[in-house]
């Protein structure tokens, strides 16, 4: 039963630590309001970058807020990584090609699930279809991505050892995988076997990659992948946040609370040194 418990807390230390991190996140002081345009939630004024500070005496009008744009946005960097595509073209390919790979992959999980419980054989092949393309996809962009920064003079210059382990674990988790599921066990058997707590004999290959794969999932929500839940504070909560410093207003309140706590730091900028 060893197998089964771990997997279990694995995920389930996956999901918990996730959700600590995004109330971490929710609980930060107020960011600096910087009040960068364009924002599309600013309806009719995105697309040229305007905002309501452009009306006459704005302060007295209600605003326009789309949350049309704000969701077409969103859906674009989530599904496409638009602003990489836009700035890092090169870069883009791989890294979409990785993401697209986890994306199928999660997929393939939620099929493995339904199958389990709907033992179909047009499930099961669209089940094996989708697997077969989130492992292949995510193989290819997670390796492309590794040789970019090992031989990639420019790129190389800003990464840390953990971006190298993070890419190699998850690299690691690919390919155990990949054999594990195509020489020793069936997934679809793997997970009736897991969900009726069936006690689990796996080989070496697949003993390894269970155990891989049991770290990556602890690993991931306190290391800088965590990103899948800061994107939302990122954006949301810094980028797109240009709500009206008024008196009386939340924003307000919040800048006065952060006020009262000065950053504890050792920068020599004369603003911070004082």
């Amino acid at each position: 039963m060893f197998f089964n418990i771990y997997m279990i807390l694995a995920v389930s230390c996956f999901i918990i630590f996730s959700a600590y991190k995004a109330w971490k996140f929710a609980k930060m002081p107020i960011h600096s309001r910087l009040d960068l345009y364009p924002i599309p939630k600013e309806a009719g004024r995105a697309e040229y970058g305007g905002s309501y500070y452009e009306e006459i005496e704005w302060w007295n009008k209600p605003r326009a807020i789309s949350h049309i744009g704000e969701i077409k946005d969103m859906l674009l960097e989530m599904l496409f990584i638009k602003k990489l595509f836009v700035k890092q073209k090169r870069l883009w390919w791989a890294s979409y090609s990785f993401h697209l790979g986890i994306y199928f992959l999660f997929g393939w999980t939620l099929l493995l699930l339904i199958n389990f419980a709907l033992p179909l054989e047009f499930i099961s092949y669209i089940t094996s279809t989708v697997g077969i393309m989130g492992f292949t996809l995510a193989f290819i962009g997670n390796f492309l991505l590794l040789m970019r920064r090992i031989f990639d003079s420019t790129l190389k210059k800003y990464t840390t050892p953990q971006e190298f382990f993070n890419l190699i674990l998850i690299l690691s988790v690919l390919i155990t995988g990949i054999y594990a599921w195509t020489t020793c066990i069936s997934p679809q058997q793997f997970i009736g076997q897991l969900l009726s707590f069936s006690t689990l004999q796996p080989g070496g290959a697949v003993t390894v990659h269970l155990i891989l794969l049991g770290v990556m999932f602890i690993y991931i929500p306190l290391c800088k992948m965590n990103h899948y839940v800061g994107k939302y504070f990122a954006f949301h909560k810094v980028l797109w946040e240009n709500e009206p410093n008024l008196p009386g207003s939340n924003v307000e309140t919040k800048l006065i609370e952060a006020a009262v706590h000065p950053p504890q730091t050792k920068w020599s900028a004369p603003h911070i040194s004082q």
